[in-house]
């Protein structure tokens, strides 16, 4: 069959049921695909490209605001097509709602699908030749993105068939910057294997089923333009774009210097800039001024207005001398005279800003709200600009304390975790005894009970007996506020499950939509959340913590050591609990500090030299360093060696291996990061120990954890989780567990150190913007097709035959830079291969696609 006749025999169907929570207040009254681009709905353009190219029988399945696309596009002869409608159910997942509309209709033919809301000129009739050229049941549309983060990860082999996905992967997922742009051609074998009327995805569902078959799922790498319009800035730049002629659509009226103007619009002396679109019925008076604007029919611009790089839908009124930058306005707003509407200002449907009114930057108007004459509209969210796409860090939102990290944007939060919980439900507090924190939470916990949540508060408490209190099933998940243990400007809120654990990726993204949707769900005046402060939870930890350890052998011991608590919390219970061990103690900095809770590099290296002096110069057996929170920690043995990062991994696992083979114990598994020196590979190897790699993140190190066997997780930055006796990380109970390990083996720590392996592991940081990242990794994996590599966090290969050397490439999370990673036998071939490879980096990144 011809390509020309595929065409007629292909049904096309758009998916059009989409919230746009993120283009609140835009999408109130209306679905995201009907959100004007250019004068036309988003959708509009989406099916004009599928009559282009010859796909004019179009289903679209509808969930909100259904009425409102049904009315617009009727039976679509009015744009060259036959439109049906299927209306959704249920939620039954991107190809559940497929599978659903084939069987409804009846379809039994090739269908091509795509999303409502993305601004697209790709070729579907080359994507549609290639289809049917490589034979596959199903082809995905690909495309090279600058910011892959938010979208699907494709990899293809040299036949440009699918290997492998990562859908919204981290960055250390992110091997290419291709990505998925949730355009599918997909054959009747392949939808049959949806299952009908059951949750299923296209990502996570059916496109892994359809890779088990070889050659069944293809890539098309689309040349042409292609934007998910996903939150207000993206709605913004999609427009500049348009403007600048980066994407090809139909934009109606005749083009002229600076401006394309429908039939029936007025504009006689008005002043146009740059580059401008005027939609018909529109009048501008003489003497307004547009630059870099797109005007919606039927608006009114008064003389003397100044409207700048600004989106103005239907109806929208301009008063004279008013002025508007880098604004959106949807239906029939009103703006008075001589008012004035700074950048990133959105006005819902119908608002209206009286005379002489000023709207600060980063203000959302919800519809049919006023803004009394002369008043100043102002409002603490110079923050969302910051977070305008995503609040989490893993399970973290970290900012600068009191200026991105302040009460307005915690309350918010709160309200938004409250709204993700439930109404009724528990979540437990935390914080360090910052002053700072102790705001932060009381605004989290003001936002959480006005959703209705019971607020334990543990107040000045170590993340580690947050972790265990949430073990407690009453529990939905904690939050521990501190301040940041490496920056002192900082402030982070950690997030917890139920049970204790890192709060997933899922729900993060759940907090998110509340977060940025700003309807929170509150609660009744009399079902107001309560606040409660329980008592005994450091008794019940501490008999936990004794329970799991051999008290008696370390008591025996008689161990003489140093601490140093960094003035943290874990101060406050920690010497309790040595007492039960029969240890004999100097304690260092073992009171609360709030100034001295965080620890820059230098001071760090300060602290863990004179530790060393006072564990030398007292010939006590060890030192300790706890971070403030209680998490980490770092040794010093009997000699005055430290012991930290990678160096603290070695000893640690050595160390655990050693005393439970003296014990007579089987050990099967240990799991370290993927980062780690390849002398752990050695000790695995001696003790004949399976390897589990994971991510260096904690969240990964206690899914590690958890699984069956592993008997101990180490963390390459002082972390070490012991399963018997907890998921989670927790320092204290390290210091506690090393003192049992070194009592079983009858050695001090400089004696286990002796004969421990050494590689050498050096690091190179590659300024890369994070536009550049992706496109990196791609060549990085191109240029390592043939060696033995490992995909887990960033690209880990073997660059030399014969040689245990490696490399790891991955990029920064919160910075634009590539780290390079080259770990050897020695120092000159680990620097080597460092150097030879950010200079790769470098060249990667400057060479484009």
């Amino acid at each position: 069959m011809s390509v020309r006749g595929y065409l007629i025999y292909m049904k096309a169907i758009i998916m059009a049921g989409g919230f746009g929570t993120r283009l609140r207040p835009l999408t109130m009254n209306l679905p995201k695909p009907m959100v004007p681009m250019m004068n036309r709905p988003m959708m509009e353009h989406i099916v004009r490209l599928l009559t282009k190219h010859g796909l004019t029988d179009i289903t679209s399945l509808l969930y909100f605001h259904p009425d409102s696309i049904v009315s617009h596009f009727g039976d679509g002869s009015a744009f060259g097509c036959k439109m049906s409608y299927v209306r959704a159910e249920a939620d039954f997942g991107t190809a559940g709602s497929v599978r659903n509309a084939t069987e409804q209709l009846g379809i039994n033919e090739p269908v091509l699908i795509i999303s409502g809301d993305v601004l697209t000129d790709f070729d579907l009739t080359k994507a549609i030749e290639f289809h049917k050229e490589k034979a596959s049941l199903a082809t995905v549309v690909l495309t090279h993105s600058k910011n892959p983060l938010q979208f699907g990860i494709v990899m293809t082999d040299q036949e440009q068939y699918i290997t492998r996905f990562f859908e919204k992967p981290s960055w250390g997922e992110v091997f290419s910057d291709t990505i998925n742009t949730g355009i599918y051609i997909l054959e009747p074998d392949a939808y049959s294997q949806i299952p009908y009327k059951r949750e299923f995805d296209f990502s996570k569902d059916l496109f892994p089923a359809l890779l088990k078959t070889p050659r069944a799922l293809a890539g098309h790498i689309a040349e042409g333009y292609w934007r998910d319009v996903g939150n207000l800035s993206e709605y913004q730049e999609a427009h500049v774009d348009a403007l600048m002629g980066l994407v090809h659509i139909d934009i109606n009226g005749d083009r002229k210097k600076a401006v394309i103007i429908e039939e029936n619009a007025t504009v006689e002396g008005a002043i146009f800039r740059g580059q401008n679109a005027v939609a018909h019925g529109t009048k501008i008076e003489e003497g307004a001024t547009v630059t870099n604007s797109i005007i919606g029919s039927d608006c009114h611009i008064e003389t003397g207005a100044i409207v700048e790089n600004s989106i103005l839908w239907s109806g929208t009124r301009i008063g004279r001398g008013a002025s508007m930058s880098r604004a959106v306005t949807c239906y029939n707003v009103v703006v008075g005279d001589r008012s004035t509407i700074d950048e990133n200002v959105f006005i819902g449907e119908g608002s209206q800003v009286a005379d002489g009114a000023h709207i600060l930057p980063n203000v959302k108007l919800w519809p049919g709200k006023r803004v009394e004459a002369g008043a100043t509209l102002h409002t603490s969210l110079v923050w969302e600009d910051r977070w305008n796409r995503e609040l989490f860090m893993n399970s973290r939102i970290s900012g600068l304390s009191n200026i991105e990290l302040i009460p307005e944007l915690a309350a918010k939060v709160g309200a938004a975790l409250g709204a993700q919980v439930g109404a009724g439900k528990r979540i437990v507090m935390s914080r360090d005894s910052d002053p700072g924190s102790r705001v932060i939470s009381r605004a989290l916990g003001s936002g959480l009970m006005s959703a209705g949540v019971t607020v334990v508060d543990m107040q000045q408490t170590p993340i580690p007996l947050t972790r265990h209190h949430l073990r407690d099933a009453r529990q939905s998940g904690g939050v521990h506020v501190r301040k940041n243990p490496m920056d002192r400007r900082r402030s982070d809120m950690i997030f917890f499950d139920s049970g204790g654990y890192d709060l997933p990726s899922n729900k993060g993204k759940s907090i998110e939509r509340y977060f940025f949707g700003e309807d929170f769900p509150r609660a009744k005046f009399d079902e107001v959340g309560t606040i409660e402060f329980p008592a005994h939870t450091g008794e019940i930890y501490t008999k936990r913590f004794l329970n799991a350890l051999d008290v008696e052998l370390i008591t025996k011991s008689k161990f003489k050591i140093a601490i140093d608590y960094a003035n943290g919390i874990a101060s406050t219970i920690f010497p309790n609990i040595l007492g039960f061990l029969g240890t004999e103690v100097v304690s260092i900095n073992a009171y609360l500090e709030p100034s001295r809770l965080t620890r820059g590099r230098e001071e760090f290296d300060r602290s863990t030299r004179h530790l060393a002096n006072v564990v030398k110069s007292l010939g006590y057996q060890i030192g300790f360093i706890l971070d403030a929170g209680g998490e980490r920690v770092g040794l010093v043995d009997e000699n005055g060696n430290i012991y930290i990062n990678n160096d603290l991994l070695t000893m640690m696992t050595k160390l655990f291996l050693d005393s439970e083979i003296k014990r007579g114990r089987t050990v099967k598994k240990i799991g370290v990061p993927i980062s780690a020196r390849s002398e752990i590979e050695d000790l695995a190897r001696y003790y004949n120990v399976e390897l589990v790699y994971t991510k260096g993140t904690h969240a990964d190190m206690m899914a590690a954890a958890t699984q069956e066997d592993i008997a101990f997780v180490g963390g390459t930055l002082g972390g070490a989780i012991f399963p018997d006796y907890f998921f989670a990380v927790d320092g204290m109970f390290t210091v506690a567990k090393t003192l049992e390990m070194l009592a079983v083996l009858g050695k001090n720590l400089g004696e286990v150190a002796s004969d421990m392996p050494r590689n050498v592991q050096v690091r190179r940081d590659v300024h890369c913007p994070t536009e550049e990242l992706g496109r990196v990794m791609r060549q990085a994996m191109d240029h390592s097709r043939d060696m033995r590599k490992i995909l887990i966090d960033g690209i880990k290969f073997y660059p030399r035959n014969g040689s245990d050397a490696w490399v790891l490439i991955i990029p920064e999370k919160d910075r634009p830079y590539c780290t390079v990673l080259a770990d050897a036998r020695d120092a000159k071939e680990a620097n080597a291969l460092a150097d030879e490879y950010a200079a790769k980096v470098e060249e990667w990144r400057k060479a484009g696609g």
